[in-house]
């Protein structure tokens, strides 16, 4: 039976060779990375001969006093039973209490085993039973912590190796899928983006290579590095704390085990990890919370993101301002506001490109169809399945897709935006209704869009990222919509009208469906219009309310485009027709769009970054971080040239041939959509007021509204309408500018 190797070592080597031989560049000493650590700018001396006596008299050991280091203003009355071994400093040491919450301990050293540490000014650190290689800033609290220690080959939680390590110890995050295949190295300051272009495109090898040579060339391979606990930082009720690098103003209490981590915390976010949480093998950005019985390992937390109640997070990236609590995420990239809550749901092998929200006892790729783990399921962004939804890899869906509750016993590819998706058991068929959110829920699509912005805590934003729902990608997604309708209701028109004929061609289907629709013929809603490439399987799937939608999508594209019409004149302060048509690009056409980490850029601006990265014009994350925000300024423009190609396109009229009239229509046009919208939000919100299910839970309705809060006194309603007030002001402005009829 293997039994465990104790090595025996002579006691005096303990706090020394922390760097062995092999491994010391010439002419450097064990502490040279130490020194170059160490900023506190505190000038250490030996100790005098009475600090060493009261040192003693407080029962004190060393291995050897003139290895203790001190500050001037060192007390060695604040120093009680402390075993030191090794080179040990310590700064200021003054007869005061530190107090943080409900804590209020004195500053000093006491009942601790210190080896080979650097103390800032002020600190307490009491009751750690074994404490390592470790630089402490000031003002620091450090009581009832087992172990606090780092290793000569600590990493903190990035993908390197260090001098004489095998490949086999680095540290890999398998996102987006099981089987490894688009696996990323971690990195501290890795973005969603970052790792979206690294999971994809594994085929191409130099691009590979060049993201692999990025991250190693962020840190250096040399063993010797100290671990660090940032200034002010309180840690206290641990057990095991192993190279980890602790921010500044961090507070880690009751953890069970962190390992291998960088927890960054300061001034752009202080971060909190609570009782009971294990982390080993991650990031952890500024602002993060990680409380109550939280599991990590392999995983990357970007800035003021939390994990709560006994999460589970593995081989994941979880992207800015989000929020997992109770539930098992494995093998994901999930971009910014995400939110998941609930004890029953699982999420795994998925690609959540941005607020989304995970329902109670959703099964997101859990149940394999294959004789592998290969699949992975991509969500756009505003995912959204309902309660108990169980889905299979692989699936694909458009931005905005809603599920109701059920299982899907297929793969699904749902091309429709805006979409409610349901199983329908009783017929054995699939339901989509396009535009779903705003014909029943606009007051939450809207509310979610505001809301993102407002919870956005980012103090360093590198990326742009996009809330609105009506942006470039979904507004592309509605323009296939558009076709996949028209095709769908031509062939139901044709095989209604002529069972005998064969069917139509793709072009056919299109022309009769586009007649059929912007006729606004109400014989549509009679037909049974079905999709194919759905799902996978031989069942219907079925589109409802097409015409509706139909209708509903171009007015959106309508709206979108005349909206960034109006403000691109407000910008240029154009007052005349003729000067609008001069400002419209003479070559302009809706191009494609890519969501990179919740950051919308063009698809052929991503192709061209990936070109300089291959061709070493970009050299470094930096430089592509550099790249992301040079596109993020380029941003507003390019969306108004898209959103005024998409005008054009949807009303198949060029705006440099602009008039008087047609611009009225659009200014009229926006603000009845405007007003529609406004209402819509408002009477969504008014159902939950007015449904007598819900009402009937409460005594009276002074006491709903007591519970609920007053549907009239609602802010975020009455923000909107007072935005559709300022709407409609600006509009009438411009009217009068051009001399147009109120």
């Amino acid at each position: 039976m293997p039994q465990n190797v104790i090595l025996k070592t002579p006691l005096s080597s303990l706090g020394y060779q922390f760097v062995s031989a092999p491994f010391l560049p010439k002419g450097k000493d064990e502490y040279y990375l130490r020194n170059m650590q160490n900023r506190n700018g505190i000038v250490y001396r030996t100790l005098n001969a009475y600090e060493i006596e009261v040192l003693v008299r407080n029962r004190n050991t060393s291995d050897d006093w003139n290895k203790i280091l001190v500050s001037d203003a060192f007390n060695p009355e604040l120093v009680k039973n402390c075993k030191f071994f090794g080179l040990v400093r310590i700064g200021k040491l003054e007869p005061f209490c530190l107090g943080f919450s409900d804590l209020k301990v004195p500053v000093g050293l006491y009942n601790s085993t210190i080896i080979s540490c650097d103390f800032g000014d002020n600190v307490c650190i009491d009751n750690v039973n074994y404490l390592s290689h470790y630089i402490i800033g000031s003002e620091v609290i450090i009581t009832n912590v087992n172990e606090l220690v780092s290793t000569n080959h600590a990493k903190f939680g990035n993908g390197i190796i260090k001098e004489g390590e095998s490949e086999d110890v680095r540290i890999w995050m398998e996102i987006c899928n099981e089987n490894t295949g688009r696996r990323v190295l971690p990195f501290n300051g890795m973005l969603a983006g970052d790792a979206l272009l690294w999971s994809r495109d594994k085929d191409d090898k130099v691009l590979q290579d060049k993201f692999r040579q990025f991250t190693e060339a962020r840190f250096d391979n040399k063993r010797g590095y100290y671990g660090k606990v940032g200034d002010r930082t309180v840690i206290k009720n641990c057990s095991i704390i192993k190279d980890v690098w602790v921010g500044t103003d961090a507070y880690i209490k009751g953890a069970n085990k962190l390992k291998n981590l960088t927890i960054n915390s300061g001034e752009e976010g202080k971060t909190q990890i609570g009782e009971g949480c294990e982390a080993v093998n991650g990031i952890i950005g500024f602002g993060c919370k990680m409380f109550y019985g939280v599991k990590a390992v392999r995983f990357i937390m970007a800035s003021h993101s939390q994990l709560k109640y006994g999460a589970r997070l593995i081989n994941s990236y979880l992207g800015h301002n989000a929020t997992i609590s109770c539930c098992e995420v494995l093998n994901s990239l999930i971009f910014p506001a995400h939110e998941q809550h609930h004890n029953n749901s699982f999420l795994c092998a998925a690609l959540v490109m941005g607020q989304s929200n995970i329902a109670a006892g959703a099964t997101i790729g859990s149940n394999h169809n294959s004789r592998g783990a290969d699949g992975e399921i991509i969500m756009g962004r505003g995912f959204w399945p309902g309660l108990c939804v169980s889905l299979k890899h692989n699936s694909v869906f458009a931005g905005f897709t809603i599920l109701t509750k059920g299982d899907y016993p297929s793969e699904l590819n749902i091309k429709v935006p805006f979409s409610l998706v349901s199983n329908d058991v009783s017929n054995d068929q699939l339901m989509v209704m396009p535009g779903y959110w705003f014909l029943y829920n606009m007051y939450a699509l809207a509310r979610n869009a505001w809301k993102y912005v407002d919870r956005d805590k980012r103090t360093e934003r590198i990326q742009l990222i996009e809330y609105d729902y009506l942006a470039p990608d979904t507004i592309n997604e509605m323009f296939a919509a558009l076709a996949i309708m028209e095709e769908a209701t031509g062939h139901a028109y044709h095989k209604a009208q002529h069972t005998s004929r064969k069917a139509l061609s793709k072009e056919e289907a299109i022309l009769t469906g586009k007649q059929l629709l912007l006729s606004a013929d109400k014989m549509v809603d009679q037909l049974e219009i079905t999709v194919d490439g759905f799902e996978n399987s031989k069942r219907k799937v079925i589109l409802l309310k097409t015409r509706t939608a139909y209708h509903l999508f171009r007015d959106l594209i309508r709206y979108y485009g005349s909206l960034h019409l109006i403000e691109m004149i407000q910008d240029q302060k154009v007052r005349t027709i003729e000067a609008i048509q001069k400002m419209i690009p003479a070559k302009n056409s809706r191009n494609e769009w890519v969501n990179l980490g919740g950051q919308l850029i063009p698809k052929l601006e991503l192709t061209q970054l990936k070109e300089k990265i291959k061709t070493g014009k970009i050299k470094s994350w930096e430089d592509v971080h550099q790249n992301y925000q040079q596109l993020g300024s380029r941003y507003n423009k390019q969306k108004a040239l898209h959103a005024l190609a998409s005008l054009e396109e949807i009303e198949e009229y060029p705006l440099r041939k602009l008039t008087p009239q047609t611009l009225q229509r659009f200014l009229d046009h926006t603000v009845t959509v405007k007003e529609w919208m406004t209402k819509g939000i408002h009477e969504s919100r008014a159902k939950d007021y007015q449904n007598p299910f819900r009402k009937m839970v409460y005594e009276s309705f002074a006491e709903m509204n007591t519970i609920l809060g007053k549907l009239e006194e609602n802010s975020f309603i009455n923000q909107q309408m007072q935005e559709l007030l300022s709407f409609k002001q600006k509009i009438q402005s411009l009217k009068r500018s051009f001399k147009m009829k109120a």
